[in-house]
């Protein structure tokens, strides 16, 4: 019996982070010989960002494992209804339900360390009025986003964060691809930028395999990539 093609990874980065993030992931992927692709999201908004991550997947030959950290989970539970996608991987992300926000999953479970530390500004919206977008206070990002990581390192992260539009908070999901394709996820006991119950829920709602690492901080894929790489992999396995 012919075997399937081994899927495409694509990882999806979320907020107050970049593609950089999965560096330690890609290399564990490419020592497995497993294709991947991880493209600057734009953070401006869930319907256009999702928009961008299903072209990156639809002009990728052949099937496609779509990986999203935090609010990328998000994208690709819209995204991942792009034909070509076979697997969803969830990494301390939040599996939207189909009409739901992500203000609404969060407000579900008490409010994480992220929420009262964010800093707000504004970027030029050509033909309106300037909109909102938040980062976290460089002081508490250590404590909030990375807290299993060295200090050194979380320096850097905390001033080349990006910005995500306010208005994300509020969109929501026009589809769950989730309903159709099979999902995993990892789940980060620590996470302070996303109450841990938030990612079990959605996660269990998805039907997902799920795996849970103690004292994980938001950052796992900064401080456990051989962690993420693996569950990434068991997909990669399944759809193949």
């Amino acid at each position: 019996m012919a075997t399937k093609p081994t899927p495409t990874v694509v990882l999806v980065h979320g907020a107050f982070a970049d593609a950089g993030s999965w560096t330690g992931v890609v290399a564990e992927l490419q020592n497995h010989g497993i294709p991947v692709v991880a493209p600057s999201n734009p953070l401006r908004g869930l319907a256009s960002d999702a928009a961008y991550i299903a072209s990156v997947a639809s002009q990728i030959d052949g099937p496609v494992v779509l990986v999203g950290h935090s609010y990328g989970g998000a994208l690709i539970t819209v995204a991942g209804t792009t034909e070509n996608v076979v697997g969803l991987v969830y990494v301390a992300a939040y599996a939207l339900e189909e009409g739901e926000s992500l203000g609404e999953l969060q407000g579900r479970f008490p409010l994480s360390a992220l929420v009262s530390n964010l800093k707000q500004a504004t970027y030029p919206v050509e033909g309106a009025e300037p909109a909102v977008e938040v980062t976290i206070e460089a002081e508490a990002f250590p404590a909030v986003f990375a807290a299993d990581v060295p200090a050194s390192v979380t320096k850097v992260l905390a001033v080349t964060q990006r910005a995500l539009a306010a208005g994300a908070f509020e969109e929501t999901a026009s589809a769950a691809a989730w309903r159709t394709k099979p999902s995993w996820a990892l789940v980060a006991g620590a996470d302070q930028a996303i109450n841990p119950e938030v990612e079990r829920f959605g996660a269990t709602r998805a039907g997902a395999t799920i795996v849970e690492i103690e004292g994980a901080s938001h950052a796992i894929a900064v401080s456990q990539p051989k962690a993420v790489a693996e569950l990434i992999l068991d997909a990669v396995r399944a759809t193949s």
